[in-house]
């Protein structure tokens, strides 16, 4: 049996394309240690399949809204590898994230909960585990190709986001923030400011420690839609199906397949990239502003 030489902690591993990602990894890369960080009661449903890969498979449990619990979280990882009952850190995967009904949804800290677990959580993490990276290392953060907003990306079914900082941290920071669209303006804003986070760690990471965005594009069977609200899930579930034949949607296993690449470095690319499936390409004209990425990072370094 191969021992475990390198440790990869992943979020949204239990369900969907990061499930699939955490199956294809351990047969893969059998001297990986995963650890998925997720709610203990859906780690606990899948564990015993993800150790019938591979014996090196343990989980924590988070609840990535609550900023107590992500903090207690990074703080047993980071006892377990000073400890060295971990071997060393060499990935992050920040796949978890939550599209809801509504922009009003409030955590337990008082932050709008769309923000805080796709945006906020990814980067209390990063700060916490950042430093025990041995290079070379991977960070991959899920996004989506919605943040673009508009008919191409989203075929009219995504409102553009709406970038503003701290507002949009906050519950009813959009218009009519009880209706479904702006349950969908504030997961496309997030998930443009999970590209904001990825370009501007980029630029504070040591060498070889390198971070991109991961955007799986449209892949059905997931789970996501079913808190969305309106049309939205039965367009997932009936409509978006029947395109599965066609290259515009996918399934989660090759979704998982090729995000499984991503984390692995089999799809090349540089530390800041955005990689749409399989290749580098680029995100919105919107997504590359370094003064909104910086100011960004200085008020999530000042929340407490």
């Amino acid at each position: 049996m191969t021992a475990a030489n390198r440790t990869l902690i992943m979020t949204g591993a239990t369900r969907g394309i990061g499930l699939e990602a955490a199956r294809e990894i351990l047969r893969r890369s059998p001297d990986t240690h995963l650890v998925v960080l997720g709610r203990s009661s859906s780690a606990a449903e899948i564990l015993p399949s993800l150790r019938g890969i591979s014996p090196h498979v343990s989980s924590a449990d988070v609840d990535l809204s609550s900023r107590a619990s992500v903090a207690a979280a990074g703080a047993k990882m980071e006892d377990l590898l000073d400890s060295g009952e971990l071997p060393p850190l060499r990935g992050l995967v920040f796949n978890a994230g939550v599209h809801l009904s509504n922009a009003l949804t409030t955590t337990v800290d008082g932050y709008e909960r769309t923000f805080a677990v796709n945006v906020m959580s990814t980067h209390q993490l990063l700060r916490q585990l950042h430093p025990h990276l041995q290079a070379p290392a991977r960070i991959v953060v899920t996004v989506s190709d919605a943040h673009f907003g508009d008919l191409r990306h989203t075929g009219g079914t995504m409102p553009a986001p709406r970038w503003t900082i701290p507002e949009i941290s906050r519950p009813g920071a959009f218009d009519r923030s009880e209706n479904v669209r702006a349950g969908r303006r504030a997961y496309v804003t997030s998930k443009l400011g999970g590209i904001h986070l990825v370009h501007e760690w980029a630029r504070r990471l040591p060498d070889r420690i390198d971070i991109v965005s991961y955007n799986p594009s449209l892949v059905i069977g997931t789970g996501l839609a079913r808190q969305t609200g309106g049309a939205f899930p039965f367009l997932m579930s009936k409509v978006v199906p029947l395109l599965s034949v066609t290259p515009l949607v996918d399934t989660p296993v090759p979704a998982g397949k090729k995000l499984a690449d991503a984390i692995l470095g089999v799809t090349t690319a540089a530390t800041g990239a955005y990689i749409h499936k399989t290749k580098v390409a680029a995100s919105s004209t919107e997504s590359y502003d370094t003064h909104r990425e910086r100011i960004l990072w200085n008020w999530l370094e000042q929340v407490d």
